[in-house]
């Protein structure tokens, strides 16, 4: 137990033996697995296969029954979501948890909270010019902005959320993750709601993300095109279960994770 937990700590995140239930319903058993800095990182598996489980375990939504969470060394089991936050670990939800009567801009500028430092009185005097809080809002902005010109968002910046498509109110809870600087980013099925053109946008910015940020990515996902595409390493589980792990090219042949998901394993062209 000693040289697992020793193996966890050198990772840049590792979930270790992740174990909780919901009256007496197992919902993830036992699950662990690695992920490497600056790599994408993909979760798959049946509906209720326990994958938003994982990540709300992970993001502090959830406190496991055992098992543990570790982040650059440092266990994170079990800290409240503000305070994993700030350590640098970001997520989207599956359904959209936007302001839908507040600008893409304000949505966007939510997620720099983590990184306010004036208090209440400097904000007060932020009419001064030169005032901490006026410089500090300048900065946010300015950080918001490269984020709007990340995921192509300008012709939005100062419209209310809720009257935008569905599409374009994914990319701003992604902004909005992105807007927090995250080291490691949770995309809990970024693309549902999508077209095909929209979707194949979306694997340019996640690309973009991971190689021009620097920032890990670990994906839930159910295009199953979209994973094999753009994932380093995927992790398979079936009720909360492990079922694989490794390549793309070694998902997509598992016979278990065709039977899985299509109840047999001669399927291949579904996962390819």
């Amino acid at each position: 137990m000693l040289k697992k937990v020793e193996m966890a700590q050198d990772q840049f995140f590792s979930v270790d033996r992740l174990y909780i239930s919901f009256g007496g319903l197992i919902a993830v058993d036992n699950i662990s697995f690695d992920v490497e800095k600056g790599s994408i990182f993909s979760i798959i598996g049946p509906n209720g296969a326990g994958k938003t489980t994982i990540f709300n375990c992970i993001s502090g939504l959830y406190k496991p029954g055992s098992g543990s969470v570790y982040f650059k060394g440092e266990a994170v089991t079990g800290l409240r979501p503000h305070k994993i936050a700030r350590k640098g670990i970001a997520r989207t939800f599956q359904n959209i948890e936007l302001f839908s009567r507040m600008t893409t801009m304000e949505n966007l500028m939510l997620g720099r909270h983590v990184h306010i430092k004036t208090g209440i009185w400097s904000g007060a005097t932020f009419f001064r010019r030169k005032s901490p809080a006026a410089r500090e809002e300048v900065k946010h902005r300015e950080q918001v902005e490269r984020i709007i010109d990340l995921l192509d968002l300008q012709s939005a910046r100062n419209q209310f959320v809720g009257g935008l498509p569905y599409g374009t109110q994914k990319l701003i809870e992604l902004g909005r993750a992105l807007a927090l600087e995250p080291e490691l980013l949770l995309l809990d099925e970024p693309s549902a709601g999508m077209n095909s053109e929209e979707k194949q946008d979306l694997i340019f910015w996640i690309k973009d993300i991971q190689e021009e940020l620097g920032v890990t990515i670990l994906l839930i996902e159910h295009d199953m095109k979209m994973v094999m595409d753009i994932s380093d390493s995927i992790l398979a589980i079936n009720f909360g279960k492990f079922i694989a792990e490794g390549e793309p090219e070694k998902i997509q042949q598992h016979p278990e994770v065709l039977k899985a998901y299509l109840g047999e394993d001669d399927g291949i062209d579904y996962l390819t």
